[in-house]
């Protein structure tokens, strides 16, 4: 527990309308599958919330005073990175974004690539916009997960016109530094590719690194690049809808806006309130939320490699996010047997990764114990398939 936030609170968040809690709906399981946090959210929110639902008139809303210039400010201290207010365009999330960015990029049956595995959303997109995913499987190097440039590179054809990134990364955790960026946009600058670069969770680096936003590495890149950011996943407001994404380039902004005409609806008050709070009001919070996730991290590296026998996983860099790998257990659906064994994970499979589960330890460190010990005795006993990794 932090001298001044309670992360360690539990808050029942049963019979609340929670996607991530009613999923397992008068079921023995603790969920820990999608990426939302247990937590709530920061008082200055909370309270600018109030305020705005005390003046009780709910018409459609642009930015309030001041979030814009709150934004660029953010992005010069956060990362070094200069942008313009005419650069940000608003939007109620970072999935619709990526579906708009799809949409902006190319024509009916060109080619999207994707390194994976990847969250879900990146894959249905493409062909919601009537464009071909073709994906590069991340490769492992020294111990952790590599983007493949030169097989990156090989796969680019004709059709080719967009790259979906995730830095930092879900679900592999993995914060990707300048010089892995700087050659993966190296490529896309020489085979006239856009990047769509989603940074939703670049505030939450674990390992005290820094984020470096794909947009910031060159004015070569940014002007090919779509930046996707907002405050949901670090201050645990998902349900709020507020994201934003960053167009340097005004003809692909132009586009951007275009794709979404009449489709995306625009972003609610309470999301933009929500917003402004978070970034001008909470930093104090994230940190501690740092400190508190890092202990967190810490304990299911330890509880995973050390006390479960054929499973493991890598240091977490970046998000809340543990990918595990269950593939010496040779489990055909491993998200169902520990959902039998009373923990609620995301199965690999609907991530390009099959044999892997992903775990959300953003939650109080007993809800974490009381999932893993779960986890652990499911495990206990059981042999690893001979060939299997």
């Amino acid at each position: 527990m932090s001298d001044t936030f309670d992360f360690d609170r539990i808050i029942d968040r049963r019979d609340s309308a929670s996607l991530k809690w009613d999923k397992y709906k008068g079921k023995d399981v603790i969920p820990m599958w999608v990426a939302d946090m247990d937590f709530q959210a920061p008082r200055p929110i909370l309270e600018a919330l109030h305020e705005r639902v005390e003046h009780g008139v709910f018409g459609y809303g642009v930015p309030p005073e001041g979030l814009v210039q709150v934004v660029v400010d953010r992005m010069a201290q956060q990362y070094g990175w200069t942008i313009q207010p005419s650069w940000i365009v608003w939007m109620p999330g970072v999935v619709s974004a990526l579906n708009v960015a799809c949409r902006a990029c190319g024509d009916d049956g060109d080619e999207v690539l994707i390194f994976s595995p990847i969250y879900p959303p990146f894959l249905s997109a493409p062909p919601s916009a009537r464009r071909n995913v073709k994906t590069i499987p991340l490769a492992r190097e020294a111990g952790r997960y590599v983007m493949d440039c030169d097989r990156f590179e090989h796969e680019i054809d004709a059709k080719s016109r967009l790259l979906i990134l995730c830095n930092p990364h879900n679900p592999v955790g993995r914060r990707f530094d300048r010089r892995e960026l700087e050659r993966v946009a190296e490529v896309c600058l020489a085979r006239d590719l856009v990047i769509c670069s989603d940074e939703i969770h670049c505030d939450l680096i674990i390992d005290g690194g820094p984020h470096t936003p794909t947009a910031s590495l060159s004015p070569e890149i940014s002007a090919r690049t779509i930046t996707l950011m907002a405050p949901s996943k670090t201050f645990n407001i998902p349900g709020l809808g507020c994201s934003f994404a960053i167009i340097e380039n005004a003809e692909l902004r132009a586009r951007f806006n275009k794709a979404q005409h009449g489709i995306v609806p625009g972003v609610n008050v309470l999301g933009y309130t929500a917003c402004l709070a978070a970034f001008r009001d909470c930093e104090p919070w994230r940190r501690a939320l740092l400190d508190y996730l890092r202990v967190n991290e810490q304990l299911v590296h330890r509880m995973v490699n050390n006390e479960m026998p054929g499973l493991s996983m890598d240091h977490v860099e970046a998000t809340y996010l543990a990918w595990i790998d269950t593939r010496p257990l040779g489990l055909a659906h491993p998200g169902r047997f520990f959902e039998q064994a009373g923990v609620g994970l995301s199965d690999g499979e609907h991530f390009e990764g099959e044999g892997f589960v992903r775990l959300n330890f953003g939650c109080p460190h007993a809800t974490l114990l009381a999932g893993l010990e779960r986890m652990k005795r499911a495990v206990t006993g059981m042999e690893p398939v001979p060939g299997q990794s």
